[in-house]
């Protein structure tokens, strides 16, 4: 039985791996505010076992984005529509945003890694979910795109902190601002992409990297992303004393001298 299966999502576990599926193709799983609220909903379900959590689009895409029902003055039947939430107070306005960003803000919490498998279209807000995760395996037909400012509006999904520093600021604001696509090739080149594969090979290599992060023990990649994401903020020297703090845990647990 799946752990939830509502609002275009779709969250299943098998032993130490969960799969969430975007699950509406004949949209090119569009996304709406019920669909990050289960989302944030997938995150906080997860059993305690699972280490690894893969995000993948049913169909050829894996999504289009925002959808554009959103926009229009009806909004999307049982939602506040933009334009409504625009006339709210900027306490109420600041609020909605802080609970859709709840969809995209746990993937790299320290006790998962997280997959983006990804496959053709990945726009806007499909382009920030994938960038939500911890790592991302992409078919050969992958086509990123930031298309909010073509739309007066800006990436506010959690996306433009992990995009600057993957790609750097300059290209960042250069893919945000253009809204152009990034393709395979230079997803890749750029570091988007951890692996670029074909077409017909994405569940197999997502599977490989699923396999190989399992091989090794929880605490010592808890430990090691721990150590990783937080090396951005912190001093050489302070890094350095991360690093030894982390190995002494380690240690005194192989020793079984841990709490």
């Amino acid at each position: 039985m799946p752990l939830l299966d509502k609002d275009g999502v779709h969250v299943t576990a098998d032993g130490e791996v969960a799969t969430v599926t975007l699950a509406n193709p004949a949209k090119r799983n569009a996304q709406t505010p019920a669909t990050w609220r289960a989302l944030a909903e997938a995150g906080r379900i997860l059993p305690g076992a699972v280490r690894v959590v893969v995000l993948r689009g049913e169909g050829p895409s894996f999504s289009a984005g925002l959808d554009r029902a959103a926009f229009e003055p009806e909004g999307i039947e049982g939602e506040l529509s933009f334009l409504q939430l625009a006339r709210g107070s900027d306490e109420e306005l600041d609020a909605a945003v802080a609970e859709f960003q709840q969809a995209f803000t746990w993937w790299r919490r320290p006790d998962v890694v997280s997959i983006a498998a990804v496959r053709g279209h990945a726009i806007g807000a499909g382009f920030q979910l994938a960038l939500a995760c911890d790592l991302r395996v992409c078919a050969d037909d992958v086509r990123f795109a930031m298309r909010e400012t073509s739309l007066g509006l800006v990436p506010d999904l959690a996306g433009t902190h992990p995009l600057v520093g993957l790609v750097g600021y300059a290209r960042a604001l250069e893919i945000c601002a253009t809204g152009r696509f990034v393709q395979a090739d230079e997803a890749e080149r750029v570091g988007l992409a951890n692996l670029v594969v074909g077409h017909g090979q994405l569940e197999d290599a997502v599977a490989d990297l699923t396999a190989a992060l399992l091989a090794a023990p929880r605490d010592a990649v808890v430990e090691t992303k721990a150590l990783l994401a937080g090396a951005p903020t912190r001093t050489y020297d302070e890094q350095r004393a991360a690093e030894r703090a982390a190995q002494s845990r380690r240690l005194r647990d192989l020793a079984g001298l841990g709490d």
